[in-house]
């Protein structure tokens, strides 16, 4: 699934990052407020990175989703951890423990209100 849409390949958004602009970030915001889909398809796709082993997209598009939803402080207190905790173990270098990891994405699912399952399938292999 691509939220952002265009063509961006994982590899490119694995390179170093780059600060969003102002723009980016109100225009996500924007859609967010008014697309419930957008929504759910951003909490989705930063889980599902996640447990595809892309880490570092995963956080990037988890921060996109709570800037373009709840917001840190909503979410801090919702966990219970301070803001920039939690802000720090999303940015770039961090490197938030699975404990604290999936108490974030529990609170996001009960903010949302969206339910996030796992389920098992086979990869296609080419023939």
């Amino acid at each position: 699934m691509q939220v952002y849409g265009g063509s961006r390949s994982r590899k490119t958004m694995r390179r170093k990052s780059v600060a969003l602009t102002r723009d980016f970030k109100e225009t996500i915001k924007a859609r967010a407020d008014r697309d419930p889909a957008f929504r759910e398809a951003l909490l989705t796709e930063a889980v599902e990175q996640l447990i595809g082993g892309e880490v570092e997209v995963g956080k990037a598009v988890l921060r996109d989703y709570i800037n373009a939803t709840v917001g840190f402080a909503r979410l801090a207190k919702a966990t219970g951890t301070p803001s920039k905790s939690l802000m720090r173990m999303l940015g770039p270098k961090g490197n938030p423990r699975a404990n604290n990891l999936l108490a974030v994405i529990d609170k996001l699912q009960r903010v949302s209100g969206v339910r996030l399952a796992v389920g098992a399938g086979k990869k296609k292999r080419a023939a």
